[in-house]
């Protein structure tokens, strides 16, 4: 399998990769859905409210204790997924990654052209007056972050009742439908709207790369279940 996916990748100049948390779990930062996952861990209040819209908006302190403690991991460093993407990007291989992470991981390894379809916790910004502060504004203070306006600081992540970013939408939906190969890896394919993303591809090659079985299997041309690190550190060179 190992050979038939490094041919694939030879062979074209137009490969999109599309990803979930199960990228970023060799980097030390846990998924959602796993057994040990955060759904699966107990707090006071469920993790699916936490992360809504109107949690934010009502209880933003409490939101805050919880982002700071289970969201944001600073010392996470890229694996060899998101570096051997960066390489093939540079090689003119690759032509986006479209991600449902929030870890900034990516371009930390180096990828230009990525579609973030759940927003960055690397981002921040004042509801009130709109400025723009990095992960420190968030880090470095404790209860809510608030602006020199006075406003307070909301992380740039698309919250539950939320909708994604039109124009990250479209820029991701215009890079699959473009493709001629797809990569997916890391994702259950569970999480809409962005598993419909995949509907909009027409290209050749579908190749996924995941632990457990998706709805998408049987769609795929090739199906790998070793950890993604691992695959594509051993056939990007």
């Amino acid at each position: 399998m190992y050979d038939e996916l490094k041919k694939v990748i030879d062979e074209s100049n137009n490969i999109v990769f599309f990803g979930g948390a199960g990228v970023s779990t060799e980097s030390g930062i846990p998924d959602f859905r796993s057994v040990d996952g955060l759904y699966n861990q107990k707090y006071k209040y469920p993790p699916e409210m936490i992360l809504s819209h109107s949690f934010f908006m009502t209880s933003t302190k409490d939101f805050y204790d919880f982002y700071r403690d289970k969201m944001i991991c600073t010392t996470a460093k890229p694996n060899k997924a998101h570096i051997a993407l960066a390489k093939l990007e540079a090689q003119g291989k690759l032509k986006a990654v479209v991600t449902q992470n929030i870890d900034g991981l990516h371009q930390a390894a180096g990828s230009k052209k990525v579609y973030e379809l759940h927003g960055s916790v690397m981002r921040n910004y004042c509801m009130k007056c709109k400025k723009f502060y990095d992960i420190s504004a968030v880090t470095e203070s404790t209860g809510i972050p608030k602006c020199s306006c006075g406003g307070i600081i909301k992380p740039d992540v698309v919250l539950y009742e939320e909708g994604l970013d039109d124009k990250t939408v479209q820029g991701a939906v215009k890079a699959i439908s473009k493709a001629d190969v797809l990569i997916i890896g890391g994702t259950s394919l569970n999480v809409y709207p962005a598993a419909g993303f995949l509907n909009y591809f027409n290209g050749s090659k579908i190749v996924l790369l995941n632990k457990s079985e998706t709805q998408f299997d049987s769609k795929a041309d090739i199906v790998i279940r070793d950890p993604i690190g691992q695959v594509l550190g051993t056939v990007v060179e």
